[in-house]
């Protein structure tokens, strides 16, 4: 019997052309599974398919009686354009975190959307925001769009994490009401600037230089009992998701004759 040479060629070929096209198609799709979760993992712009409702029997503007301890200020602060949060609450590091949310419905929803703080915890029907009035209102294109987006209630949303930035604003400490000098210190801090969060917070005596970590209580609210005697360095932890961690040390420092009630100016700001 006579056989073609380029047959038999053909045929010794073909399984080692194949296994090679195999492996080549799992290499590739390794390759692009891979290099999908990195840009998954360090894509800070992307946004984040959500919902957002706000909150029906609020004024225009936030709550004074926010999860993160605020008070007062959590219902003016950035103007009023506050949120609560669920998962994102993130048993209180989320606190004073911004994010830029828009509404997606074109209808009624501009382009930029509303830059919120979060100020408080919280969820409604699955939502990942509860805004003030203000803000939700804010998401729209004009006013006729914004009496419609409030009639509706919840509406689907995108949102992702953005600096938060206060123009001629230091970090700023607020010494709780309940503090009781020099037994008890608690305070929260205001104008958390940059796209990290604070984790963790040390205070020192400016003179021995002792320090000691504090507890977060919930929300913002940090204590010490006793807290250290002599005027104070209040020092913060900036995180963020990658693992980057910055400790930073305020110029100001707080008096050893500090008062409930009282705001301390740190002298720094963060813009990272």
């Amino acid at each position: 019997m006579h056989t073609n040479l380029s047959s038999l060629h053909t045929l010794f070929l073909l399984p080692l052309l194949m296994t090679f096209l195999r492996s080549f198609l799992i290499l590739l799709v390794t390759f692009l599974f891979m290099h999908t979760l990195g840009n998954a993992d360090t894509c800070q712009d992307c946004f984040v398919h959500s919902r957002a409702a706000y909150y029906p029997n609020s004024d225009d503007k936030g709550t004074e009686t926010g999860q993160c301890g605020y008070g007062t200020f959590g219902a003016t602060i950035n103007g009023g354009d506050v949120s609560a949060a669920s998962d994102l609450y993130q048993a209180g590091v989320g606190c004073g975190a911004c994010y830029q949310v828009r509404c997606t419905n074109s209808n009624y929803c501009s382009d930029k959307g509303v830059t919120v703080v979060i100020t408080d915890s919280g969820s409604s029907h699955n939502t990942d925001f509860i805004l003030s009035r203000r803000a939700f209102s804010q998401m729209a294109q004009n006013t006729d769009a914004a009496t419609s987006l409030l009639a509706l209630g919840i509406v689907d949303i995108e949102y992702r994490r953005v600096p938060c930035s206060y123009p001629n604003k230091n970090i700023t400490f607020n010494i709780d009401e309940n503090s009781n000098n020099p037994h008890y210190l608690a305070f929260v801090i205001w104008y958390q600037q940059g796209r990290k969060d604070i984790t963790a917070v040390q205070l020192c005596e400016t003179q021995n230089f002792e320090c000691k970590l504090l507890d977060r209580t919930y929300g913002a609210v940090w204590t010490a009992t006793p807290p250290p005697s002599g005027s104070l360095s209040i020092r913060m932890l900036f995180s963020d998701d990658n693992g980057d961690e910055t400790w930073v040390v305020p110029v100001n420092s707080i008096p050893q004759n500090w008062k409930p009630g009282d705001t301390y100016d740190s002298g720094v700001q963060v813009n990272a």
